[in-house]
């Protein structure tokens, strides 16, 4: 995990990606230290100390969004090379699993249920085990993580108001961690999901992103991008999502197979004919996204505290 906010000097958190790299005026959200944007193209993007790292930062203790950019669900290595192998062998064909191969951390994770209605008992793929394995199509990812989104923010909320009822000395840091988790919240929130085919002088490609201002714009960058690659470059959009910039992340996951880097540029994809057609099914069974009134009280900066149902 990277932290990815820093404040500026008006109070207002600002992302990583909405600056240009190397040293900036913000300051860390828990320590008020200055902070460095580390944008190069091998690690994520993310905010670094000037000087020493503070606790909180260091030891990764700030909120982050669950199921965002890290899919693997804290799973050992071990048991996740074993949810891999179950998958393909038994996951895949639609195979219960026998339960001397499941391990006991696939089942505290809760990756695999028990059918006890088949004989003799055994196990099978949940729609939340198919994550780290990218197999959970979009819309069903959608509905794994929306609920956990609110849910732990709802722990946050809560964790703050306890501790401003017992005057506790972590009470800035609860805050702290509000407000950031807020913030993550309202920039998946702000951003418009994209597909665009790519007709090239050397193929079709397409690329995935997210945007928080008008697709046309972000089209136009594109073309510029890829034309110091190629000598023809006509875009055309397939599909526009908003609210949905929680699925890209995801989407690069489930189709890493797929991924063709060009130079410097990650977000590119070269589909077969039959792989094209899954991956716009699976785009477009996503329904337009209606947004909460905790969502619609996050993305308009509303302060007070909001109370939402687990």
């Amino acid at each position: 995990m990277w932290l990815k906010y820093g404040v500026n000097e008006d109070g207002i958190l600002v992302c990583i990606e909405d600056i240009t790299r190397g040293k900036t005026s913000l300051k860390c959200l828990y320590c008020n230290g200055e902070l460095t944007a580390k944008k190069g193209k091998l690690k994520e993007h993310h905010f670094a100390h000037h000087g020493e790292t503070c606790r909180p930062v260091a030891n990764q203790e700030f909120p982050t969004l669950p199921l965002y950019d890290n899919f693997n669900i804290q799973l050992s290595s071990k048991d996740l090379a074993q949810l891999k192998l179950l998958w393909k062998e038994y996951g895949a064909k639609n195979y219960p699993t026998s339960s001397y191969l499941v391990t006991p951390g696939l089942i505290k994770a809760g990756m695999l249920k028990k059918n006890v209605y088949i004989k003799p008992p055994a196990y099978e793929f949940i729609n939340l085990g198919k994550i780290p394995i990218g197999a959970l199509e979009l819309t069903q990812f959608n509905a794994v993580q929306e609920p956990l989104l609110l849910k732990k923010l709802l722990k946050l909320e809560l964790a703050f108001k306890h501790a401003e009822y017992k005057n506790a000395p972590d009470l800035a840091y609860r805050l702290t961690d509000l407000k950031l988790y807020r913030a993550q919240l309202k920039r998946i929130l702000s951003c418009t999901l994209y597909f665009l085919d790519i007709q090239t002088n050397k193929g079709t490609l397409y690329k995935i992103g997210v945007t928080t201002r008008p697709v046309t714009m972000r089209v136009a960058e594109v073309e510029i991008d890829l034309l110091a690659h190629y000598q023809t470059v006509a875009i055309k959009v397939l599909g526009s999502w908003a609210h949905r910039g929680n699925v890209e992340l995801y989407f690069k996951h489930r189709y890493r197979d797929f991924n063709h880097p060009i130079g410097s540029l990650t977000e590119y994809y070269k589909f077969n004919t039959e792989a094209i057609k899954i991956v716009l099914s699976d785009l477009q069974q996503m329904q337009p996204k209606v947004l909460s009134q905790v969502e619609m009280d996050i993305l308009e900066d509303k302060p007070n505290l909001i109370q939402v149902a687990v």
